[in-house]
């Protein structure tokens, strides 16, 4: 976390606590003047303002601008956006990726519903009490931006009336052949199903088995130990048989075996083996059987970085990838998804096949953990940028109805993705569908389901041949 976000983390605990203790002695003061019945019913209704209304971990101002920079190059024009259209002032660029950054300021009511813009058929939602620069994905809705007949309208928020319209590039990554690099079972079908499920030649790669927290398991009379085990086998075979669902065959998949949370500590010292901090195992081969080839960590199962990096060498020697997904480093925070964007430049520099392009996906965010906000089946805004991240292109694929809905299948035959939610946050929801007009999908209750399953998959995109 950047000094910043230090900063505004602090500043966020410090004025929770002043609140408290303001809201403390004005419960005291109420009580001594009106009546200690009124305190228990001031705290309940409290209780519930915070949940329904200020329980969202953002660790930024809402007013705060986003920090976006595009290639230099990048084709842009300037757009009009009174009356309720977008009116371009001279013919679209050809791009298949269309953002447009414009200037939002949340209403009133803003500040208690969550503000979005409707673009034609699409939403995209965006923080309460909203004030600042959003760049909104148009991309799929080209056809009616150059007939000049896309309407767009605020919702609980105005939209300045002129913003600029960037266009980009690129080919169909589909058609080339993809590799897709998953730090854990379902990071690829979380990503990139929709991208994967109609690629024509594709490979997912898992690195590690997923065996931590693994509580639920122990309901079945398991120890720590046994429960971390089960969890391990159950999310890679997971890895190994959901990309069915998409038309990945099981030759096309490969799980490595490596043990969560240990990718970073492995790369500080790449020839010490860091066995599982849950399940007590240290040999990498115990979920390897069902891969389709042998790799260099099969000889002796030492979870070190040094095997790691030497798997990847030999994959993308036998799958040769002209494109890599894998996670964004900057954006994305997850350590062990750092450690594999980290891996994966480590081993393209041992390797004799060079693919050709990264395209990089963010599954976590510093920031923000309700992005993509809104619905299920919404389009993807980009995402907060505090601060400016490379300037790279960007490609988003649209994704039918019938695509996210096999993309929502997908994960609920995820079993780190699967159960009801605690009561808790079970609670949080019915108060924020009464109070703040949320609404979740009916495919599955983890927040997953309604965060990735969109009308848009988005990739940073950066060319490793320049």
């Amino acid at each position: 976390m950047s000094a910043r976000k230090q900063q505004l983390l602090k500043a966020h605990r410090r004025n929770k606590r002043l609140f408290l203790v303001a809201f403390l002695l004005g419960l005291l003061l109420i009580g001594f003047l009106l009546g200690w019945w009124l305190v228990p019913l001031l705290l309940v209704a409290a209780w519930v303002a915070h949940e329904a209304w200020f329980a969202d971990h953002l660790f930024y101002r809402a007013t705060d601008d986003y920090q976006y920079d595009f290639p230099a190059g990048t084709a842009h024009q300037a757009v009009s956006l009174a009356g309720g259209v977008v009116r371009l002032s001279e013919p679209l660029a050809p791009g298949e990726t269309l953002v447009l950054e414009v200037q939002l300021n949340s209403t009133w009511l803003g500040r208690w519903l969550d503000p979005y813009v409707a673009v034609g058929d699409d939403r995209q939602d965006f923080e309460r009490g909203v004030k600042g620069r959003r760049f909104l994905n148009l991309s799929g809705q080209a056809e009616a931006l150059a007939q000049g007949s896309l309407a767009l309208r605020g919702r609980y928020c105005a939209v300045a009336p002129a913003g600029t319209l960037w266009v980009m590039a690129n080919p169909d990554y589909s058609r080339q052949r993809v590799m897709v690099l998953a730090p854990h079972a379902d990071d690829a079908e979380l990503a990139a199903f929709g991208l994967y499920s109609r690629s024509e030649d594709v490979s997912i790669v898992t690195l590690t088995q997923g065996e931590i927290e693994a509580e639920d398991f122990q309901r079945l009379g398991l120890d720590q130990a046994a429960a971390a085990r089960l969890k391990g086998r159950l999310r890679s075979w997971d890895s190994l048989t959901i990309p069915l669902w998409g038309g990945v065959p099981a030759e096309r998949c490969v799980q490595l075996g490596y043990y969560c949370l240990q990718l970073p500590a492995m790369a500080q010292a790449p020839d010490k083996p860091f066995g599982s901090r849950e399940s007590q195992e240290t040999d990498v081969r115990s979920v390897r059987r069902h891969n389709p080839l042998a790799l260099p960590a099969d000889a002796d199962g030492q979870p070190t970085w040094r095997n790691l990096v030497a798997d990847l060498t030999a994959l993308l020697e036998h799958y040769r990838p002209e494109v890599m997904v894998t996670p964004h480093p900057e954006l994305d925070p997850h350590s062990d998804h750092v450690a594999t964007t980290q891996a994966l430049r480590e081993a393209i520099e041992l390797s004799h096949w060079k693919p050709a392009t990264l395209l990089m996906y963010a599954n976590h965010l510093h920031d923000n953990d309700r992005w993509p906000m809104g619905p299920a089946g919404a389009g993807i805004a980009l995402p907060p940028a505090i601060e400016a991240l490379p300037a790279d292109r960007l490609w988003s694929p649209q994704l039918s109805a019938q695509v996210q809905l096999d993309k929502a299948m997908a994960l609920a035959m995820e079993h780190d993705l699967q159960g009801p939610p605690v009561f808790k946050r079970q609670l949080r929801r019915w108060i924020q569908q009464a109070l703040a007009g949320r609404r979740w999908p009916v495919t599955g209750s983890n927040e997953f389901f309604r965060k990735a399953v969109r009308r848009h998959e988005l990739f940073w995109v950066r060319d490793l041949s320049d």
